[in-house]
């Protein structure tokens, strides 16, 4: 595990050699060797080992314990935990980053997207799409429909694409015909409503009514 992680954990050539001898003394029954101890396995003078242990013992790859032998005397030993320990964190984030790594149809989502709108997503537009997946269990066909809906409708944002898959799971819609059949419907119930109005209020100052209008479909 050390000599696989230990350039990701930017520890250096030297720095696991010198690791590797303290193991190596301490499975001899010496805890805590000397520099000068370790120099003598090493190509390094004492004063460049003291150094990179200092560097080890900064950067808490190291720590450097008390305990009492036998006897009751104090004595003091290098502790390899920290290393260990940094070493099972590095293999859980990768694991944990493996899961999260998208699959062919969130992958095709991202790039639909970073497509319409001719830039990189940004990190809450990832979060936000993986949501929409993992949490609201939005169909990614459905996802792309409710883009293509927003780009038809000349409002590319995501609040706007938000609503739209929230009012299609609401209605039950499930499938990219069934959404198709609900819009239609909606925009046809908001036409009609925009004709009655017009002929009842001729007085009136006269509004006009775009295309239908997700956000404010309440």
């Amino acid at each position: 595990m050390l000599l696989e992680y230990y350039a990701k954990l930017s520890i250096t050539e030297q720095e696991v050699m010198l690791i590797i001898h303290v193991k190596k003394f301490a499975q001899e029954g010496d805890t805590f060797p000397t520099p000068t101890a370790l120099s003598e396995r090493m190509t390094l003078d004492a004063s460049e080992t003291a150094h990179i242990l200092r560097e080890l013992i900064r950067k808490g790859n190291i720590e450097i314990h008390e305990t009492r032998d036998q006897n009751g005397r104090l004595m003091e030993y290098y502790s390899l935990d920290p290393l260990y320990e940094k070493i099972c964190k590095k293999i859980e984030e990768e694991q944990f980053f493996k899961k999260k790594e998208p699959g062919e149809d969130e992958g095709r989502i991202f790039r639909r997207f970073e497509e319409e709108f001719s830039r990189p997503l940004s990190p809450m537009e990832l979060e936000m799409i993986s949501m929409w997946l993992d949490e609201d269990r939005h169909q990614p066909v459905l996802i792309e429909a409710a883009l293509r809906e927003s780009v038809v409708s000349g409002k590319l944002n995501f609040r706007y694409i938000d609503r739209i898959l929230f009012e299609w799971k609401k209605n039950g819609v499930r499938t990219v015909k069934e959404a198709r059949e609900y819009g239609e419907k909606v925009r046809g119930k908001r036409t009609q409503k925009t004709t009655v109005s017009d002929h009842s209020s001729r007085e009136k100052e006269k509004r006009t009514y775009p295309s239908f209008n997700w956000l404010d479909s309440d």
